[in-house]
């Protein structure tokens, strides 16, 4: 049984909406930021990278950073920009992307549910991120970036969401990087029980995407308990920011890998090193994406390469081992390029999808050697690792478009 609640968002005023939302902290770096918001004072990066309010050689966990999110937070409440809503309520975010929509309904969850495994987690999390999240909640006395969720499909729950976006006109409906995002505001106390009524029977959520600031959330709500005692159990703090969305409805896109030298190979050596595992076609010059899963493009040497796992490389019986980002992982960027923990190693980065071929080879003419194309992992995939309680690689997937960060705001107490 997953809990659901309404809450009383703070959130922008409609002519602010499309001024105030902004891209996640973690898609941009600070200096990305600054420039993105340098001609904005409501951009919410204000408050989610507030390192861009300060002297530039601030250190980005410095507690003046999680200070002045906090001032710039009350600014905008203060000026009216931000505001809260008198009742409990849930709401409708709809995102259309290339004519793909995925609708998804934003209240909170609970953090029982996320210890006790009915939010089902993927990914292993950094204590320095964890760590980020948590004094930046901590000090805001709020959850200021949704967890992403998925649930199965569920009929009863599109019909009630279908019925009130028809029914109702939306609070904000504005385009933002070529993603028209639309909010409906569910205040009518009977469609709100009627939702968390459907997922008193949904059995699992699925973290799709912020699984930092998952762990961050429980670790304050948890805090919060120690600090009250008599707590009941339905303070605010119990409770974290999400938006959850029918897994149907999303789509993951390929998470690529760019690697800095061939571990003091040649190109020659590298190739056959790498013919060992995989079957190698060359392609040329022509961009190669992989059309199905066991199956790679490589750019080396300004050339394009299709490479064809062979048969013993991968367990499709073992919903990790039978993961692509896996099978490159264990046979190729490990025992080849000697990247062993690509969490760490700095030889490796990751370029998502988002940015197409073209990055891979711009990386490649730059400060990389060799980029690896990805087949996207599946929802499916994802859904049968977490229910099995084990953990995917680093970097496996990347959900477009992205949620906004500002258009809702959970206060903990």
């Amino acid at each position: 049984m997953a809990v659901l609640k309404a809450f009383k968002a703070i959130r922008p005023v409609p002519e602010f909406a499309d001024k105030v939302a902004a891209l996640p902290y973690d898609v941009m770096t600070s200096a990305e930021a600054r420039e993105i918001a340098k001609d904005n004072p409501f951009s919410f990066l204000h408050i989610d990278k507030a390192e861009i309010d300060l002297p530039e050689d601030t250190y980005i966990y410095d507690s003046k950073v999680y200070a002045k999110a906090n001032e710039n937070l009350n600014s905008l409440i203060n000026q009216g920009v931000l505001c809260k809503d008198s009742k409990d309520c849930l709401y409708i975010y709809e995102q259309t992307r290339k004519g793909r929509i995925q609708t998804g309904i934003v209240g909170c969850t609970s953090i029982d549910d996320y210890m006790n495994n009915v939010i089902k987690k993927h990914e292993l999390t950094r204590a320095d991120k964890e760590a980020d999240r948590i004094n930046h909640v901590d000090t805001l006395d709020a959850n200021t970036g949704p967890i992403f969720l998925a649930y199965r499909k569920n009929d009863r729950l599109k019909s009630i969401i279908d019925t009130f976006k028809s029914n109702h006109k939306p609070v904000y409906d504005f385009v933002s990087d070529e993603v028209r995002q639309r909010v409906w505001v569910i205040d009518e106390n009977d469609t709100v029980g009627q939702i968390i009524a459907v997922f008193k029977d949904i059995p699992s959520l699925y973290i799709a995407d912020g699984h930092h600031r998952a762990a961050s959330a429980v670790k304050v709500g948890l805090k919060r308990r120690d600090a009250h005692k008599n707590y009941t159990g339905n303070e605010e703090f119990n409770f974290f920011l999400s938006v959850l969305f029918c897994a149907e409805d999303l789509a993951i896109m390929d998470y690529n890998r760019v690697i800095a030298d061939l571990n003091s190979m040649t190109e020659s050596e590298t190739l056959q090193k790498i013919s060992e595992n995989f079957e190698v076609v060359k392609i040329g010059k022509t961009q190669y994406r992989p059309e199905k899963r066991h199956t790679f493009g490589m750019h080396l040497g300004g050339e394009w390469y299709k490479l064809s796992a062979k048969d013993g490389t991968y367990d499709d019986n073992d919903p990790v081992l039978s993961l692509d980002v896996s099978i490159l992982q264990n046979n190729l960027i490990s025992p080849v390029l000697g990247i062993d923990d690509p969490r760490t190693d700095r030889r490796i980065d990751f370029v998502g999808g988002i940015r197409g071929l073209d990055e891979l080879e711009k990386r490649c003419r730059s400060d990389m050697k060799i980029a690896f194309a990805m087949y996207p992992t599946s929802l499916d995939e994802l859904i049968a690792i977490a229910d099995a309680g084990k953990i995917m690689p680093p970097k496996s997937t990347w959900f477009e478009p992205k949620l906004l960060s500002g258009l809702f705001i959970h206060k903990l107490s």
